[in-house]
């Protein structure tokens, strides 16, 4: 009798706190790569990469997968990408290994002045409205990045940080290294 007034105690009391949390928890983990995000963005062309700049062959590497599927909590070509696991991908095949998320990747990597950011370079940016970056896609040049953004848009592609949705929205840009 007592383990069952106890059950009914606990879940009269703990049961809707711990649904909550649950809720909340599992909503926190979907945003957490530009969530659902509805831009109305124009195709962009980037132009060549400047073959001086280190991280030439990580854009270039990264151009390859334009057209490839979103997939949320994916990382490969087969399967899709979603913003972290593309950023991730690309990065390994070039030798340099980040962590698979985009708070991890903005956390451990140093930020990088606005006025030099260079191909390469990680832009992060806040989709969620939380006050951490949710979002994160590759600087190519010319202000233009590729990215996995959402499953509404369903593929990589490439976009101006000029547009007014980009913009708005970016926090920094952060230099991964070999050594990270």
């Amino acid at each position: 009798m007592f383990i069952l007034q106890t059950l009914t105690y606990y879940s009269k009391n703990y049961l809707p706190l711990f649904k909550l949390t649950i809720i909340s928890t599992t909503l926190a983990l979907l945003s957490g790569c530009a969530g659902d995000i509805d831009i109305k963005s124009e195709p962009v062309t980037p132009r060549p990469v400047s073959k001086r700049n280190a991280n030439a062959p990580v854009v270039d590497y990264a151009l390859q997968f334009q057209g490839t599927p979103y997939s949320y909590g994916n990382a490969s070509p087969e399967k899709g990408f979603d913003c972290s696991g593309f950023v991730k991908y690309v990065y390994d095949q070039n030798g340099i290994h980040l962590p698979r998320t985009v708070r991890e990747m903005s956390n451990v990597l140093q930020p990088v002045p606005n006025n030099n950011i260079h191909s390469g370079d990680l832009v992060f940016f806040n989709t969620s409205g939380g006050d951490f970056a949710s979002h994160v896609g590759i600087y190519i040049n010319s202000n233009n990045f590729i990215h996995a953004p959402s499953s509404r848009t369903g593929k990589v592609i490439v976009s101006s940080l000029n547009s007014n949705y980009w913009r708005e929205r970016f926090i920094d840009a952060r230099r991964p290294h070999k050594n990270n």
